[in-house]
């Protein structure tokens, strides 16, 4: 059983910077009551797990961790890359919700 008091707070405090709103997050919210965040690239599951329980105070069933390739673009005749990044898939316990219109 994953707790906060395993982890250090103000690392809890950084490993999620922003949650990913798109058209793919919000119907994925809708039909499987899951939340979409970007996390730091070192971030495990049990870390997003705990920082999302201790931010939202909402109970966590499950956490999915995908790596993002950053896309290649152009800037006139250079090409330049786009950071990799890393998104957590974290699905919430029945009767758990997370409103970020409500939040901050």
């Amino acid at each position: 059983m994953t707790t906060t008091n395993q982890f250090n707070s103000e690392r809890l405090a950084l490993v999620l910077l922003a949650p990913v709103v798109s058209e793919k997050g919000t119907h994925i919210a809708e039909k499987h009551e899951q939340v979409i965040f970007k996390v730091l690239q070192d971030a495990t599951k049990p870390e997003v797990k705990a920082a999302v329980e201790a931010m939202f105070k909402v109970q966590v069933e499950s956490v999915q961790i995908a790596n993002v390739g950053g896309k290649v673009k152009r800037f006139g005749k250079f090409t330049g890359r786009r950071r990799n990044w890393k998104k957590a898939y974290v699905c919430l316990k029945p009767g758990q919700e997370i409103n970020f219109a409500a939040e901050g």
